[in-house]
C-alpha cells in the first residue's frame, strides 16, 4: 500500500491511499469519525472500478496525523483481538 500525501497542515490531512477500495478506508473513516476532536472525516473513489482512496480528516485543534496514528493501533488491537478469538475455533 502507498500513501501519497496531499496536504498535511494544523487541522486538516488529505491523502491517497493506493490499492484500496472501501474495506480499509471505511473501517478507517470509521474508527477516525468516533474519535475526539474530529470534525470531519470522510473518503472517496473517484471512479467505481478505482484503487485509489481520497481520504479527507478535519479536526479542531487535534493533530490530525496523531489521530490517524491513533485511530490505526485501534484497529490493530481489535484485529488483535478478532484472532485471538478466531484461533479459539481451530
Amino acid at each position: 500500500m502507498k500513501l501519497e500525501v496531499l496536504s498535511n497542515e494544523k487541522n486538516h490531512l488529505e491523502f491517497y491511499m493506493e490499492g484500496e477500495r472501501h474495506t480499509l478506508p471505511n473501517l478507517l473513516k470509521e474508527k477516525i469519525s468516533a474519535m475526539e476532536g474530529v470534525e470531519f472525516c470522510a473518503y472517496r473513489l473517484d471512479h467505481p472500478s478505482d484503487k485509489r482512496a481520497k481520504f479527507v480528516v478535519k479536526t479542531n485543534g487535534k493533530a490530525p496525523k496523531k489521530i490517524l496514528e491513533d485511530a490505526i493501533k485501534s484497529v490493530k488491537e481489535e484485529l488483535a483481538e478478532f484472532k485471538k478469538e478466531f484461533d479459539k475455533l481451530k
